[in-house]
């Protein structure tokens, strides 16, 4: 036998290109993943988000009033998406996170800009994501002024009014405040959807699929039996990063542990679940992988996690909803950070148990279609 022979390297790379067209899930993987990759990067991710919705509470909208507010609006930072709020409706927006902003007039504020009387005006921000409210938060006090000095008609030394910037929930703009929390539903992800999405491959590739196809248990009763342990496993993470985050970084625990452990419970079902159902549609435990970090890249980065949710285009925002981490990270934030009641995250917890039944309904349908 010859050292090198053409022939046999072309009947190779003939058999690796067949067997390369038949696995169509890494063909798949080789060309979706740069095109997602550039996709997200190139124009979902912006590190200075704009339009930042915000609630005014201004009992008389006063001349004066009307033109801080046009000012604010013009940096493009501020959408007044709620320009008539009251203090408790605005209170309610900003712990259920629907605000980034809340301005606060005081009813006197037209006449003591007109007596030079150094008015006030209170902005509050929500500063559970320091990133969110940096740049926003440094135009304030020029813009407010300059907008007032030429309502006024001349220059006003000093400036005709003083901002006062309450950063709620996370004063000292510390990022660990940020990180830690969604970092847990980061890890959670991660590691169980990858777990549970070789539930099944394992058995396919084992050669012991046929046995627990004969046993005499129901479609629903085997995806428990797969996804149970992994809930447990899930169950030991969630209480070392919890004991983590406050031990080590110091995180605050403002809400009720109850609603918090109900959030974590039906976020880790809908891991589970999701990692069982792409079992079901990959046939090797490779492509269960590759399936779980197709799932994984786009989750982590339109999720809020990794970049700011609002800094990124609509479409990109719309994208996000799609995933449990975007929600998750919401409700976690706003209970440990927020102190967040049920009403407050009643959405998140909504959209995650949907997540639940979408997945849980395709899962089961796969399986029934793999006994044929």
């Amino acid at each position: 036998m010859s050292l090198f022979s053409l022939g046999r390297l072309r009947a190779l790379l003939v058999k690796e290109l067949i067997q390369m067209r038949r696995d169509r899930i890494t063909f798949a993987m080789m060309l979706g993943v740069p095109l997602m990759q550039l996709m997200l990067f190139g124009y979902a991710i912006n590190n200075d988000p704009k339009h930042l919705p915000a609630a005014l509470v201004a009992p008389t909208q006063d001349r004066f009033t009307r033109a801080m507010v046009t000012a604010l609006e013009l940096t493009g930072y501020y959408d007044f998406a709620y320009p008539a709020a009251s203090q408790a409706e605005a209170e309610a927006l900003i712990a259920r996170g629907a605000v980034s902003f809340v301005v606060t007039v005081p009813s006197d504020f037209g006449r003591r800009v007109e007596r030079q009387d150094n008015p006030q005006i209170l902005i509050e921000a929500d500063a559970t994501d320091p990133a969110v409210a940096s740049g926003a938060i440094s135009t304030l006090g020029t813009v407010a002024a300059d907008a007032l000095a030429r309502e006024i008609g001349k220059p006003a030394a000093p400036p005709p009014v003083q901002i006062v910037v309450h950063r709620r929930y996370n004063p000292e703009g510390i990022t660990q405040y940020n990180i830690v929390p969604g970092l847990m539903g980061v890890i959670l992800q991660m590691i169980l959807v990858m777990m549970t999405s070789m539930a099944l491959t394992r058995e396919i590739e084992r050669g012991t699929m046929e046995n627990l196809l004969a046993m005499p248990a129901t479609p629903l009763e085997i995806m428990l039996g797969k996804i149970i342990p992994y809930m447990a496993v899930g169950a030991v993470q969630v209480a070392v990063v919890l004991s983590a985050a406050r031990a080590l970084f110091g995180v605050p625990f403002m809400g009720g542990l109850g609603l918090l452990a109900t959030g974590i419970f039906i976020f880790v079902l809908s891991m589970v679940i999701l990692g069982y159902l792409i079992s079901t549609v990959a046939r090797t435990q490779m492509q269960a992988m590759q399936l779980t970090f197709f799932f994984f890249l786009p989750s982590l980065m339109l999720s809020g996690f990794m970049f700011p949710f609002r800094g990124m285009p609509g479409w990109a925002q719309t994208l996000g909803e799609i995933f449990p981490l975007t929600h998750f990270l919401r409700l976690v934030r706003a209970v440990m950070l927020k102190g967040a009641g049920y009403g407050d995250v009643a959405q998140p917890i909504a959209a995650l148990s949907l997540f639940v039944t979408v997945f849980g309904g395709l899962a089961l349908l796969r399986f029934r279609r793999t006994l044929d």
